[in-house]
């Protein structure tokens, strides 16, 4: 078969997409010191999956240790010093937020700078494991341990160089904002004594020894549960993904999805938002997923007629919802296994719902662009599926194998590298993307490259859970913000409802500013006890924050997928923004569903089949109904006008609320909705637009 051709641009896809992760560039090295950072990432690879087999026998934290002083120096190596704002604050500003500001990696080499901070990183990392003695201080692991809560001064020194270094990394990789999250975070933990102690925030004071012994020798600071999800889960899913890449699977589900729907009217939308979702599987980044999609996919769509700005937003959305469907969801899904001590089977299983809606809800938007603007049918260089699937079907088989794997009980970790080794073996099949040695070897390192950035911010992030533990600011913020709620209503449902709205907005600004990993990090420690407290279970309560720390790539004014689509397509900004948050609505109304009534937990696949069918399908309608509202057409009619819309728009939402007298009414003005829109069915369209009524 002819495979769908990639388009010619003066930037290589690939090295676009680095510019749009969540991370900043790192460097493009040679020589020897690339061939260092080979060798270094190698190792720590094959400790990461000698791990999984045979654990260290000293426990979890003493591999944390090995794994942060392996990875935080590479920091410093592979990231340069690069002092200009982030690209998230730049966009807030108004200043660079343009695509053609993204900066491009760096092909200097380290500094001597660089060399000494990473000799630091690496003393400060192992410290605790050294059998050395100094000034009273080191002594071994255990000596190290028995000294929590009363750390000498050598401890503290080293701690403090351990916590520098980190936010120095942070800075490297993501920019100047987590850092200064940190910093705000150590500064209340410092100060917070100081304050009125009227005031709700308000605690006892802790010296800054106290802080560096809940950082550095505590099972809440630097090697807590976010690191040691990186460590586990994220880095061998990473590696997983390389693999996969190397061996043509994300060429092969570009083709496949071509294929499939070559000989529709909206075969190109189609196409667009089926690669989104299947090369979810190599990218854990919704702002790369979509340059890698629309590399490919924005030619056919320019073909077919799609505007700029139409087609990046469809480009983003669909870019984003990689990170949200399974089987590998982003590192957030990861650290909600831990955080509620359940297999990541079951956090697949809650996603899964939510991910056929969010489809839904796009598909449903491509099919009505495509009828209400006229978009032309494209031809597709694509052949058979059948043919396609029986020559490079097999790239399926290591994502079934996860699953399979994880539904007969093998852990996670067990599970990955196994379907790993499966697809390492497969890529055989193909004489082109076989994984010899060599290709073997670059693809665990890059595997290992590309979770430098989010072991940084992990490790972190243990900053803000510790001080958060050791203050008792969680309890707090939550009785501030169902506090806010209770101000305006003393109705239960309306309480919950209202602190599930601010929760969103809070989420949603705090995304703007901080990679997603951390997002979620601090909206669990922060916002999730609100949720928790007014009843909400804990799968809802977490999910609900995963996904709002998700939705921070497709929120403006940042919004990094739409940046990114923007970059391809050479759309103007704010339109392809407006354009993805239309289609990405869905997956902002949802987490709301299965938050504010009971029923809605039947989209997380929990209680019964009757709920989950019942919450699915309302939900489905409501999903359908507001994609009409959004779109101005309903499919096989015609046209909304503006009183259709308002009423689709109210009958969705309602509809999400979903309990018997809400659904009722929903579906009442859904009804009115098409019979309004039957009736205008046959008169001319709004002025201004295209034949369709639909502005270009």
């Amino acid at each position: 078969m002819a495979a769908v051709a990639p388009p010619t641009t003066r930037t290589d896809p690939g090295e676009l997409a680095s510019r749009f992760e969540d991370e900043k560039p790192g460097r493009v090295l040679a020589g020897p010191v690339a061939h260092a950072l080979t060798a270094a990432t190698l190792a720590i690879g094959l400790l990461a999956l000698w791990q999984v087999f045979r654990p260290l026998a000293q426990g979890s934290k003493y591999y944390l240790i090995f794994f942060l002083a392996g990875i935080l120096p590479l920091v410093f190596l592979a990231y340069p010093a690069d002092l200009r704002l982030p690209r998230r604050l730049r966009a807030l500003l108004g200043k660079g937020a343009a695509a053609a500001d993204a900066p491009a990696p760096d092909r200097s080499g380290p500094s001597h700078i660089d060399w000494l901070l990473a000799a630091v990183a690496l003393a400060g990392c192992l410290y605790p494991v050294l059998p050395i003695t100094l000034a009273g201080g080191g002594g071994g692991y255990d000596a190290f341990l028995d000294r929590q809560g009363l750390l000498v001064g050598i401890d503290v020194a080293m701690g403090t160089v351990l916590l520098l270094l980190l936010l120095e990394g942070c800075r490297r990789t993501t920019g100047w904002i987590l850092p200064a999250v940190c910093l705000v975070f150590l500064g209340y933990g410092y100060y917070g004594g100081l304050l009125p102690q009227t005031w709700a925030v308000a605690h006892a004071g802790l010296d800054f020894g106290q802080l560096v012994d809940a950082f550095y020798n505590s099972d809440s600071g630097f090697y807590g549960t976010p690191l040691d999800v990186a460590a586990t889960y994220i880095v061998l899913f990473t590696i997983y993904g390389a693999v996969l890449d190397l061996s043509g699977a994300g060429r092969f589900f570009v083709n496949l999805s071509a294929a499939a729907f070559r000989r529709s009217r909206t075969a190109a939308g189609r196409t667009a938002v089926a690669s989104g979702f299947l090369l979810g599987t190599v990218s854990g980044s919704g702002a790369a997923t979509t340059v890698s999609i629309g590399a490919v996919t924005w030619p056919i769509l320019r073909r077919a007629g799609y505007p700029a700005e139409r087609a990046g937003g469809m480009l983003a959305a669909a870019g984003v919802g990689a990170i949200l469907s399974p089987p590998t969801l982003g590192a957030a899904a990861f650290i909600i296994a831990e955080y509620l001590g359940v297999s990541y089977l079951q956090v697949l299983g809650w996603a899964l719902v939510p991910t056929i809606l969010y489809y839904l809800g796009i598909v449903l938007s491509v099919e009505i662009d495509a009828r209400r603007s006229g978009v032309r049918p494209a031809a597709l260089e694509a052949g058979s599926v059948w043919r396609l699937l029986a020559r490079s079907g097999y790239h399926f088989a290591s994502l079934f194998a996860i699953v399979g794997l994880l539904a007969v009980g093998l852990s996670a970790t067990r599970a990955v590298v196994l379907a790993t080794l499966l697809a390492v073996a497969l890529s055989f099949l193909d004489r082109t993307h076989r994984l010899t040695p060599a290709r073997l070897v670059a693809a665990l390192s890059n595997g290992v490259r590309g979770v430098l950035a989010v072991t940084v911010v992990c490790a972190a992030a243990g900053i803000i859970t510790a001080t958060t533990t050791k203050t008792g600011l969680g309890p707090q913020a939550a009785a501030l913000l169902v506090g806010a709620a209770g101000a305006v209503s003393t109705e239960p449902a309306v309480v919950l409802a209202l602190t599930a709205l601010l929760a969103a907005v809070a989420l949603s600004l705090l995304g703007l500013a901080v990679p997603v990993t951390a997002s979620f990090v601090i909206g669990w420690v922060i916002i999730g006890p609100a949720l928790l407290d007014l009843g909400v279970s804990a799968p809802a309560a977490a999910m609900f924050v995963f996904y709002f720390a998700v939705l921070s790539e497709v929120s403006p004014p940042t919004a990094l997928a739409a940046v990114a689509a923007a970059a391809v397509t050479g759309g103007r900004l704010v339109p392809t923004m407006w354009h993805t948050l239309r289609y990405a609505l869905p997956a902002y109304l949802i987490p709301l569903a299965f938050v504010i009534t009971p029923t809605g937990l039947g989209l997380l696949g929990i209680g019964g089949p009757r709920r989950i069918l019942v919450a699915t399908v309302v939900t489905a309608l409501g999903v359908a109904v507001l994609a009409v509202a959004a779109g101005g057409w309903l499919p096989g009619v015609g046209a909304a006008g503006a009183p259709e819309r308002v009423i689709g728009m109210v009958a969705g939402l309602t509809l999400l609320w979903l309990q018997p007298v809400p659904v009722a009414i929903g579906a009442v003005l859904a009804v009115v909705m098409t019979v309004g829109v039957f009736v205008r069915r046959g008169s001319p369209g709004p002025p201004g637009g295209t034949r369709a009524g639909y502005p270009a």
